[in-house]
């Protein structure tokens, strides 16, 4: 059992940064494939970004390449999103997921049924 908690989330202006946090306990952090996903009000929740077990391999949505940055921090049981160059289009609650099984592609392409969910955290950014 996984239990993921996201934090940092909060109200940023056009063009500003900001970092969210998703903090693991309860399992083998190093086990997972670790993603993030956002859901805006009246859209479905779409992939953001995701990382390999290790670290090493990531992958990004085409409207996060260039902008956000996935990593990973296995001693921590943490895995991290820093968004730069933040547009209105951004807003929406970010969720971090988890999965033992999936790869970092499989997790973007096939969201559906990955193992664990955190509650998520509200990202505004302002025009």
């Amino acid at each position: 059992q996984v239990q993921l908690v996201e934090s940092g989330g909060g109200l940023v202006q056009t063009g500003g940064s900001l970092r969210v946090s998703c903090a693991a306990s309860g399992s083998t952090f190093s086990s997972y494939t670790m993603g993030w996903f956002r859901q805006a009000p009246g859209k479905e929740r779409e992939f953001v970004a995701a990382i390999s077990r290790s670290g090493a391999s990531t992958y990004y949505a085409d409207s996060a390449k260039g902008r956000f940055t996935i990593s990973r921090d296995n001693a921590k049981n943490t895995v991290y999103l820093q968004m730069n160059s933040l547009k209105p289009e951004d807003t929406a609650v970010y969720y971090c997921a988890a999965d033992r099984t999936r790869g970092i592609q499989a997790m973007g392409v096939v969201p559906n049924g990955l193992d664990y969910w955190g509650q998520g955290t509200q990202v505004t950014v302002s025009s």
